[in-house]
């Protein structure tokens, strides 16, 4: 009886260390499968391209196409009881920016998610975003500083603007020239499991 409950245990503890850590995707339309099936969408297929680096995660997508940072924000704390994660991905600002808000609003809602995120024990990684450049110069380039200024003032990690090399490839943006097609997601998801890797 009692090695047979030393092996339950044995097992027990195995499962438990081997558990697959789970990663929440807040984003926008850049991460929701925008205009294509949701298993095409790129953190569909990061599970896959993680396991490629011997991670084992599950993924729960939470973005939905046209959040702002202040959407993302309210959803949040829902999102974080319901999936309980082990880090989380902030991919959000993109429409915050194509509407022009200011630059310290998205900043305030981006924080408050970070301090919240860390409250629930999670780690996080903020994606960095841009706006198209006939946004101004003055804008893009105070939105672009959003990212990496809030990351130092929040220590935590910032992955590169993970499109800069899709959109420069026409055949991979949809015809807004805003959102990635279906043939551009298999190189996003390597691209964000690559730079994954280095926080989990």
């Amino acid at each position: 009886m009692i090695r047979i409950l030393s092996l339950v245990l044995f097992f027990c503890l195995s499962a438990t260390a081997h558990a697959s850590e789970k990663v929440l995707v807040l984003g926008d339309s850049l991460s929701a499968g925008y205009k294509m099936p949701i298993e095409k969408s790129w953190p569909s297929l990061l599970p896959d391209a993680l396991l490629e680096h011997g991670q084992d995660v599950k993924v729960v997508n939470g973005s939905i196409s046209g959040d702002t940072t202040g959407n993302g924000l309210a959803r949040l704390p829902s999102l974080l009881e319901q999936h309980t994660p082990d880090l989380v991905l902030i991919e959000l600002g993109a429409n915050d920016g194509l509407r022009g808000f200011p630059p310290n609003v998205i900043t305030s809602n981006l924080s408050k998610m970070i301090t919240m995120i860390k409250d629930s024990g999670a780690d996080v990684v903020m994606m960095q975003i841009r706006v198209p450049p006939n946004y101004g110069k003055r804008y893009s380039d105070m939105f672009y500083d959003i990212y990496p200024n809030l990351a130092e003032h929040q220590q935590v990690a910032l992955m590169p603007f993970f499109l800069e090399h899709v959109i420069v490839k026409p055949e991979w943006m949809m015809d807004d020239g805003l959102h990635p097609k279906p043939e551009a997601q298999p190189f996003i998801a390597d691209f964000v499991a690559e730079e994954l890797v280095k926080h989990l």
